[in-house]
């Protein structure tokens, strides 16, 4: 268990921030610009972490709790969940409640901690963000119930490891593709890409979770961006567990197998925001809500 746990832990910490590289990669490779370097976010944190801090003298504890809860968060995620044929350092039956609302957690002290500066402005991305938060939360859970469904379990790791056993009914294989697209749309709105919202951006009235960290500097900020890239590895394991080939038995070849789906899946993400721009603030709880329909119509093809 022990060796499993350095494991996970090893894989997340280091290949994490490659993905937010090989997305800003992917889109500069698109536009026809060079880009930045798909190892550009290890060198903004080494710098961040050697950065001073700004406080502001309205901020408490909670300002400070904000980062270090959204670093913490993903590393006990992940812990919950198999990567590809890796499985989980931790598991028990309802892990998946525990695993979503430890993502509610972090959410929470990042609102707290935007709210904490007395801004106005971060207020409005707050209450952005939980409105958003709340409407692909039933997304999640109803996939998760598909997926529990067909395995049998209420745990992660279990439900994972039998869609790597290759023992699936006809109508598990149907329903597959749905709840992909599902957690893949909930996937992009939890860590604020496009079409939800832009990450490069610093318009006021498109602004959603940027917003929400503006008055973050040096470590916590850089605590801030690791994190989120944690969250985006997390989120995309779930996606990405769903298409994996049958496991090989190898832990070496599986490894790689899951690692070069992450890079791929990053560089969908990446083709994605290309050919998109961002929606609407009055659109995306349409398509929130649409993605939870879809992800009920899976439910029903698999009850059948």
């Amino acid at each position: 268990m022990i060796g499993r746990l350095f494991l996970h832990l090893a894989i997340l910490l280091i290949v994490s921030p490659l993905l937010t590289g090989i997305i800003a990669r992917t889109k500069a490779v698109v536009a026809g610009r060079k880009g930045a370097p798909f190892l550009q976010l290890y060198w903004d944190l080494a710098k961040l972490l050697r950065k001073d801090m700004v406080l502001s003298s309205t901020t408490t504890w909670v300002f400070r709790a904000g980062p270090v809860v959204g670093v913490a968060v993903p590393v006990l995620a992940a812990c919950l969940i198999p990567f590809g044929a890796l499985t989980a350092p931790l598991s028990f039956t309802g892990d998946l409640i525990l695993f979503v609302y430890l993502f509610g957690l972090a959410r929470f002290f990042t609102i707290l901690a935007a709210l904490d500066t007395g801004s106005s402005f971060e207020g409005m991305g707050a209450a952005r963000e939980a409105t958003f938060a709340c409407l692909a939360e039933p997304t999640i859970f109803i996939s998760f119930i598909v997926l529990s469904r067909i395995a049998g379990s209420f745990s992660l790791d279990v439900m994972y490891g039998v869609l790597l056993a290759d023992t699936l009914q006809n109508n598990a294989v149907a329903t597959l593709p749905l709840t992909a697209i599902c957690l893949f749309v909930v996937l992009l709105a939890e860590n604020s890409r496009i079409p939800f919202d832009d990450p490069n951006t610093h318009l006021e009235l498109t602004m959603i979770h940027e917003v929400m960290v503006l008055d973050h500097s040096g470590p916590d900020f850089g605590l801030i961006l690791y994190g989120a890239a944690m969250k985006l590895f997390v989120m995309g394991a779930l996606v990405v567990g769903l298409l994996l080939p049958p496991a090989t038995g190898n832990p070496a070849i599986d490894g790689a197998v899951f690692i070069g789906a992450m890079l791929l899946l990053a560089v969908g993400i990446g083709l994605v925001e290309s050919a998109m721009a961002r929606l609407r603030l009055t659109r995306i709880p349409q398509l929130l809500v649409g993605t939870s329909l879809l992800s009920l119509f899976a439910l029903v093809l698999q009850l059948r």
